[in-house]
Formats: C-alpha cells, structure tokens, sequence
C-alpha cells in the first residue's frame, strides 16, 4: 500500500550481557526517502541495521521492512532488500566486472543479463577502464564504489548503507552522494548511517539522532537546528582573562568552548539587535571580545545540544555486535 512505511521499528530492544545496546528505538521511514541514523560511535546505529536486515533479532520489540516481519518473514524481507556494510564485501582476486558478474549470476540473472548489468554499473561508477583490473589493485575509494555496485545488481525495495563513504576522498564521496540521489528518484527508499553530519544533511529528507540506544530526536535538517538555535554567535576573547569573563557570564548557555583557542559560541536568533543586545551583555566595556562572526546553526551544533559531545569521523567498530 502506498501509505505503507518503507521501514517501521517499535519499541526494540537488544543487550549483550550487561550491555544494553538499544532501549526501545522507535522508527518510521517513507516509501521512497532517504533517513539518516546519524551517531557517535557506540550508539546503537550497526545494531539497528542489523537487526533491520535480519542479521539479528531484537530482544523485545518488533519491525517490519518493505512490509514483512523481520523475524517471522525473513526471507521476504532479504528478497527486499540490499546491505552495504562498512567493510567491502569482494574478491580481490577477481577483476571489478568478474565481481559484478558473479554477484549477478548469484541473483539469478541469465549469462547475457548479468553481463549488461555489469556493464551498466561499471559506467555508473566510473569504473569502466578498472572493470578488467583485479580488485586487489583497486585503492580503498574504488573498493568502495564497487561493493555499492554490488549491492544494486537486483535494484531493492530498501537499501541499507551502514557508514557508506568512510574513509573515501571528496570525488568518492560526491560520486555516492549522487547515486543515492538517483536511486530515491526512482523509488527506492536508504536507510543511512553516518558519522559525516554534511552528509545527513546533504541527503537525509529525515534524520534521527542516536545516543546511548536511544533516539534522542528526530525531524527534518531544519527543525533539528531550529531546535538548539537558528543562528550561532561565535566569540573570541582577547587573553585568557577574558575567556574566563566570559565563560563566567555566559554560564550554561556556552556552546562548544575552546579553552585553548579562546573562543565559545551562543545561540542568537541572528537577528542585528540580538547580536548587539549579546555583545553589550557579554561585552559592555569593549575589552574582553576581540572578534566575533554570526552562521546559521550545524548539525554539529545539534548533536552537541542534544549528546554532549560532537560526532566522530573514525569508522564505528560496535564491539559484540553492538
């Protein structure tokens, strides 16, 4: 049914021993859209992918992807679906289109069709002058856009990307970027995890935000950000003194500070009174600021709001699965 949820998790639940991974997550995601489990590491976010895929199952709680149960109709759900984990998932030995043949072989498709699907997705991921070099050649970059190649040789209902782009450069990036855009255009929906808060912004028409097993908030790009602050005061002090004045004046509402660099943020609504009504409170003898800028909030602002702490850009090893 076309209302349907794409994706749809209630209340699950998963511990290793004494380790409480997930703390009843609840998750929606639309038919044919791109939401994004952005997370520090530890968070819970390959947990939940794995679970989602039926890789797992959850202690408590249930979900359904592409309409089946993960638990009860697992293997309606695999015939839905397509995972690219964070470690590439191919033959070094083989060439890049030995690869895409033999995976497509393996979905059944006949000589000639798997032949035309490898083509077709060597050009897409401009690996085409690669396509007769063994993977083993291939840097981490190629590797990687490969495995996604891989992963679409059967286009699925939903895809999981399980931190996509770690550890590719810029060009890798974008070239993703733009096949993810292109998939959702034509229907398919990505359920995303990712460190690179450019990225959830980039591509995410929802994002929920992970800490600790739980979902700490949810909602488009924008109305996270409008959530800590639609704009962000960046301040600088001329010395140490002046940091401490500062930090003293501005109490909890200080974001971000940088002892060593001297700086610390507010929120502000942007607007040119506020930031002077801001700059005459922290400031009113005209000697502890020495400059100061005005941006619109990040998704780091966000994640800091809302975790604490700042994301990191190392790839997420969840130990025990986690």
């Amino acid at each position: 049914m076309p209302d349907e949820p794409a994706i749809e998790a209630t209340g699950l639940e998963k511990s290793y021993g004494t380790v409480r991974v997930l703390s009843g997550v609840d998750v929606r995601v639309a038919r044919g859209s791109v939401f994004s489990l952005l997370g520090p590491n530890g968070a819970g976010k390959t947990t939940m992918v794995r679970i989602l895929s039926t890789l797992l199952q959850p202690d408590a709680g249930t979900a359904t992807v592409a309409g089946f149960d993960t638990v009860r109709e697992r293997a309606q759900v695999r015939r839905s679906i397509s995972l690219t984990g964070q470690d590439t998932a191919i033959d070094e030995l083989q060439t890049g289109a030995e690869n895409l043949r033999m995976m497509a072989r393996l979905c059944r498709l006949s000589k000639a069709e798997a032949r035309a699907r490898a083509t077709e997705l060597l050009e897409q991921f401009d690996l085409t002058a690669a396509a007769r070099r063994r993977v083993g050649t291939y840097s981490g970059g190629m590797r990687r856009r490969l495995d996604l190649a891989a992963s679409l040789i059967v286009r699925p209902a939903v895809i999981f990307l399980d931190e996509p782009t770690t550890g590719l450069d810029p060009r890798s990036r974008q070239a993703v970027w733009e096949v993810v855009t292109d998939l959702t255009r034509s229907g398919v929906t990505i359920f995303l995890t990712t460190q690179y808060l450019e990225e959830a912004d980039k591509l995410a028409d929802r994002i929920a935000v992970m800490d600790g097993g739980t979902i700490v908030a949810e909602g488009t790009s924008a109305e996270l950000k409008q959530q800590v602050a639609g704009h962000r005061l960046d301040l600088t002090a001329v010395d140490q003194d002046a940091f401490a004045e500062l930090m003293g004046v501005l109490g909890p509402r200080a974001v971000q500070p940088v002892d060593d660099r001297r700086t610390v943020s507010v929120a502000t609504d942007g607007s040119a009174g506020h930031v002077r009504a801001l700059l005459d409170e922290l400031d009113p003898r005209r000697a502890t600021v020495a400059r100061f800028t005005v941006h619109s909030a990040t998704l780091d602002d966000v994640f800091l709001a809302l975790t604490g702490h700042t994301t990191t850009t190392e790839p997420e090893k969840e130990t025990a699965g986690v």
